[in-house]
């Protein structure tokens, strides 16, 4: 949707923020959006409402992007402002976050490009009302550890370095072995574990999405083996909580809990 390299760099452009439905004014009165140079306002699009900002084109041509996106800093202050706009209206109605730098040239093009779209918002508006996002996930515990490779403290007489001991290296083997048996063992335990957490939480959410594991820091030797976001009804939060509780009581998994969240994993390709 984003419009890029305006006709003229001083030219004002608008800013989108997100599309909702019935937006209470006071929520966006005072919230500073991505510029300090103009007020976050609303934008008429019918039954829908755009939360719009203006802001200078120059700033948002590609090349300002992409100087921008080697700035951590200020990339992150950019998705920070963003974010707090599309989180304080989603508090008080059915909001539909649109993408970071959503940005048209000028009021009329915004109107225009998202009228066109509204079948499209109104579907995800109905689908998100009244529900938020929430993450779970699930960590198997951190491997057993390789009896093959501890170093067997020997007392007594000193040992004969030049000759293994008379089984020493069937002993290794079966060592190696067994370590590979348990480590698979433990993270096919896991792997079910995860399914039944998966397979609860979905009987409660009216939708879900698994997404990739992320790999943990190296001093972290938890392996995520369940990475899944689900779309919960708001009346129905605090039996999402009970679940996971019992969850973890009775399968003893490490169950991480987040939430709840602006819906942004089941708005669509909006």
């Amino acid at each position: 949707m984003t419009e890029r390299d305006p006709e003229h760099s001083d030219d004002n452009a608008t800013y989108v923020f997100a599309v909702c439905w019935n937006p209470n004014l006071s929520a966006v009165a005072g919230l500073s959006g991505v510029t300090d140079e103009a007020p976050v306002d609303t934008l008429s699009l019918g039954t829908l409402t755009a939360i719009v900002q203006t802001v200078r084109a120059g700033d948002f041509t590609d090349e300002a992007w992409q100087v921008r996106l080697s700035d951590q800093r200020e990339l992150e202050r950019y998705a920070r402002a963003h974010h707090n706009v599309v989180s304080a209206v989603a508090a008080c109605c059915p909001t539909v976050p649109l993408p970071m730098a959503t940005v048209y040239h000028g009021v009329e093009r915004a109107r225009d490009a998202l009228a066109k779209e509204a079948e499209r918002f109104h579907a995800a508006l109905k689908r998100i009302a009244h529900h938020a996002e929430w993450g779970v996930k699930v960590y198997a515990p951190p491997s057993p550890p390789d009896a093959a490779n501890r170093t067997p403290i020997r007392r007594g007489t000193p040992p004969d370095r030049t000759r293994p001991a008379p089984g020493a290296g069937l002993a290794y083997l079966n060592g190696k072995r067994g370590a590979q048996e348990r480590r698979e063992r433990s993270q096919n335990e896991a792997l079910r574990t995860a399914e039944t957490v998966d397979a609860q939480i979905r009987g409660l959410a009216t939708a879900s999405r698994r997404l990739r594991p992320h790999l943990q820091p190296s001093e972290d030797r938890r392996v995520q083996v369940l990475n899944a976001t689900y779309l919960v009804a708001e009346h129905r939060a605090e039996e999402l909580a009970l679940l996971t509780r019992t969850l973890r009581e009775s399968t003893g998994a490490h169950i991480e809990l987040s939430g709840p969240w602006v819906p942004y994993s089941f708005v669509g390709e909006v």
